[in-house]
This record gives structure tokens, sequence and C-alpha cells, in this order.
């Protein structure tokens, strides 16, 4: 999907945004099935395809703020006597509204299967090294409260871990090697925080796992948590700040 691009990749996303939105508000609603993902759900295909056909980023922005707004009047509805639900699923449309949005204009970009491929690279580098080497080394760990089983060794050598590997990605196609290894740095430190709030969630509601799609390994959620945080992160240093390590590249 993502050497494909066009309307494979925005419905690979839209797809996954769904089926991770899916139980995002079933983990809200207790486990049931949460009428509020309709609206959240339109918002993501809305999100998608307007960037695709018509890099209509504000209108796509747009589109995710009234799904939050709806998915809060929904919960509303539900009850008028117990209200923090509310926020929650009005925050699901952007938790996951933002990364879709930054996903499909990202593959937009005419280096766009580059800079998404390296997005990819950079947080299953940090994710894979920071597994292993937290097993491996062990030590003092990074947020107990949140995650007992995440250490600083796994912290730091997987950040470093996705400096290394983007910075081979980037120069097999030809760009800055330092440039790669600053990109890989900071998308991985977005990747662990996406982990750590999605950590902080789950102790919220006193989850073990957001869902139950992969048996062993959680949801859609458990599997992208990290890539929630750091496809945002990778759109604003490439649109708002101009850090770009594929600007000598080719897509």
């Amino acid at each position: 999907a993502v050497f494909t691009g066009g309307l494979v990749f925005a419905a690979i996303v839209a797809v996954s945004a769904i089926a991770a939105l899916r139980e995002w508000h079933r983990l809200i609603n207790g486990g049931r099935l949460a009428r509020e993902m309709i609206p959240t759900s339109l918002a993501m295909i809305a999100a998608v395809l307007l960037v695709h056909r018509m890099d209509g980023v504000p209108l796509a922005m747009a589109a995710i703020a009234l799904g939050g707004f709806c998915a809060a009047l929904s919960a509303a509805f539900r009850s008028l006597t117990v209200l923090w639900p509310i926020p929650w699923h009005a925050f699901g449309a952007l938790y996951l509204g933002l990364p879709v949005m930054s996903l499909a204009l990202l593959r937009e970009d005419p280096r766009g299967s580059a800079i998404v491929g390296g997005l990819f690279v950079a947080v299953w580098a940090a994710d894979t090294a920071a597994l292993l080497l937290g097993r491996l080394i062990g030590g003092p760990k990074l947020a107990p409260e949140l995650s007992p089983n995440k250490t600083w060794a796994g912290f730091l050598g997987g950040t470093l871990a996705a400096g290394a590997a983007e910075s081979i990605y980037v120069l097999s196609l030809g760009g800055s090697v330092l440039e790669g290894a600053i990109f890989g740095i900071l998308i991985a430190l977005a990747g662990h925080c996406g982990d750590l709030f999605e950590s902080w969630v789950k102790r919220q509601f006193r989850a073990k796992n957001m869902g139950s799609l992969i048996p062993g390994h959680g949801g859609m959620l458990d599997r992208i948590d990290s890539l929630l945080f750091a496809a945002p992160v990778c759109m604003a240093m490439i649109y708002l700040v101009g850090f770009n390590p594929w600007n000598s590249g080719t897509s």
C-alpha cells in the first residue's frame, strides 16, 4: 500500500483507523460496542479522501472536529448524569484523526513512498530494539507506574537503533545520513511517548490491552500506539519545520 499510494493507501489507513476507533470507544463504553464510533469513523474516511482528492487539509481538520463533536453529543444523549465519557469519546476523533490525516498528507508528497517508508522504519526499529534490549539488559524501569516492563535500556537502545536504521535507509535513497539519523531519533522519541500515552489510558480504564484482534498481542491500538504520535511529528517536521532528509533523495 505504501508503494502503490493513491486510494489503496488511503483505504488501508482508513480501515485501520476504524478498527482502532472500535477498540477505543468500546474501552470507554465498558467493553460494549459504542455508537460513538459511527461519526468518528466517518470522519476518518472523510479526512483521507479530502487530503487525497483535494489537498483539503483545512476541510479534513474540520471533518475530524465535527466527528469528535458528534461523538460527544452521542455520549451526552446516552447519559446526562455521567459526563466523564464525553470528552474521551470526542478525543478519539483527534487521537486517530490527526495521524490519519498526517499519513495521507505525507503519502501525497512527491517523495511520499520514501517518507512514509522511513517513518515505518524508524517506528519499527525503535519498538523492536526497545523490546529486545529491554529484555536482554533489563535495569531501571522507565515508567513503572505506567508500564512495568519498559526499561531505560530499552528506551535508549530503541532510540539509537531507530537513528541507525533511518540513516541507512536514507543513505540508500541518496539522502543525508546525518539528517536521517536525527529524523529517526526524533521519530523514535515521539513513538515512545505514544506508547506511554496508551499505557496511561489503559491504566485509567484498568485494561490490559485495548482489544483482542491479535491473540496474545492485543488489539489494533496496541500495535499502532507508537505510530499515532510519530506520524503527526513526522508531518510537522517536514511541512512545518522544513526538516526533510529526503530533499536530495528519490521517492
